[in-house]
């Protein structure tokens, strides 16, 4: 009896392990948000991180250190932090700065766990709003494959990116 349990339980996990390999091998998450404000008055409080403090959903450990290098804003413009398992170590450096329509960054992850993704921030006038996209891609490794059948890291993702783009909207909109 306990053999035919300990085969089973093998073969779950054989089942599941070989799933996730069949799962893609990169990933794109993104939210979109509609705020009543300039694309200008927006583009700079993304394009520059020492204005993130206002509105970025990633600062949870208030005893984080945090290191700004670089621009203080546009191409070139790095924000480097080690905190605790929340925030955990890394730092993003923006790659590409298109005044009032985009701003890329490339985002370098330590702890957790290592990564290199790009993120995205585009902004779309539609008449008197804009619409601030926030979209994050990068490869998936096996291992981010098998996390991924446990934990649901896009809702993770997501429900801080709407939780960052409200947070903007409340900054961009009170003046």
């Amino acid at each position: 009896m306990i053999k035919a349990i300990f085969i089973i339980i093998t073969l779950a996990i054989a089942v599941l392990l070989i799933y996730a390999a069949t799962l893609p091998d990169t990933f794109h998450v993104a939210r979109s948000m509609k705020m009543r404000a300039s694309p200008e008055r927006i583009f700079s409080n993304i394009n520059n991180f020492h204005k993130w403090e206002a509105w970025t959903p990633y600062n949870r450990d208030p005893h984080m250190k945090t290191n700004y290098s670089g621009p203080d804003a546009g191409v070139g413009a790095n924000y480097a932090w080690k905190g605790d398992s929340k925030v955990g170590e890394g730092s993003v450096t923006i790659t590409e700065s298109d005044p009032s329509n985009k701003i890329v960054i490339s985002l370098d992850m330590i702890k957790p766990f290592r990564a290199t993704n790009k993120v995205t921030f585009t902004l779309l006038p539609i008449g008197p709003e804009t619409q601030v996209t926030w979209a994050l891609e990068g490869k998936s490794p096996y291992f981010a494959k098998v996390i991924g059948l446990i934990f649901d890291c896009e809702k993770m993702t997501t429900d801080d990116f709407e939780l960052g783009l409200s947070s903007l909207k409340n900054v961009v909109e009170k003046s």
